[in-house]
């Protein structure tokens, strides 16, 4: 009796899934991604004001991070052009409103780790 060595993956655009959690890490995996999601999910958001809310992250990051959101089709980067100053707002797509009980519950669970293990600190930047 040999071993059965069929597996099966997933394979979106140029990329192959060994698993639907692989897919979903891909998404919205990385340190700053989750967060800006999380701010996002009450409405659109200016960029300068996601920088207020995350001073920790760089430009260039922050930057790269939301532009990845966009080219995966779950940010909506919006210009105004009417008036100057030029101002650019970031919400999500449909498609990223499904992600918003994940965040939820990714929220949950880490304000029980913080209660549990945490100490509030105060950043200044």
């Amino acid at each position: 009796m040999g071993i059965d060595t069929k597996v099966e993956a997933y394979h979106i655009g140029d990329k192959l899934f060994p698993c639907t959690t692989s897919i979903t890490m891909d998404y919205i995996g990385g340190k700053w991604k989750t967060v800006i999601l999380f701010y996002l999910k009450d409405g659109p958001q200016r960029y300068n004001f996601l920088r207020k809310l995350m001073p920790m992250v760089t430009e260039r990051t922050l930057s790269l991070q939301l532009k990845q959101l966009e080219e995966d089709g779950i940010l909506k980067r919006e210009v105004y052009t009417s008036k100057p100053p030029l101002k650019v707002e970031y919400s999500l797509t449909d498609f990223g409103k499904t992600l918003i009980p994940l965040l939820e519950l990714i929220a949950q669970w880490g304000r029980g780790v913080a209660s549990e293990k945490a100490q509030i600190v105060t950043i200044t930047k």
